[in-house]
């Protein structure tokens, strides 16, 4: 049996209303996980390649990305690209949460290696619901 991780929960959102959203959603929801926001796609990569001087990735725990196509300075998909071409960080789950639904668009993040992507509802109750079901689903899941 593998040794337990810690699982913690990364938010990528440049948008601080849709990032508390989520944060409520999973809290609501029943997730207690730690949960570390990030409002661009370079912060996020930079904590996972090292070079974030606030917070660095921890080898000893588990990671769950919740990821935004469009923000600043670094794309979401760029950023799914480099995780996913990196041989130590290619495993880590990401979820695309993101208000893009071109087909293309999630086809792409498919073949480049996200496990699941979500569209953001535009109406907030089924937002919210969305985000329910996504940390139901984290609750379950295994890392």
């Amino acid at each position: 049996m593998k040794d337990y991780k810690e699982l913690i929960i990364l938010i990528a959102e440049d948008d601080d209303g849709h990032a508390e959203l989520i944060q409520d959603g999973l809290v609501e929801a029943g997730v207690c996980n730690q949960i570390i926001r990030f409002k661009n796609g370079e912060d996020v990569w930079n904590f996972f390649n090292g070079n974030n001087t606030d917070e660095k990735r921890d080898a000893s725990k588990s990671y769950l990305l919740l990821l935004d196509i469009n923000m600043p300075k670094m794309d979401g998909i760029e950023v799914l690209r480099n995780i996913k071409s990196n041989s130590e960080l290619k495993e880590t789950p990401i979820i695309m949460l993101t208000t893009t639904d071109d087909p293309r668009e999630v086809e792409m993040c498919y073949k480049v290696g996200c496990n699941m992507y979500i569209t953001k509802p535009v109406q907030f109750d089924k937002f919210a619901e969305t985000l329910h079901r996504m940390g139901l689903f984290i609750q379950i899941i295994k890392i």
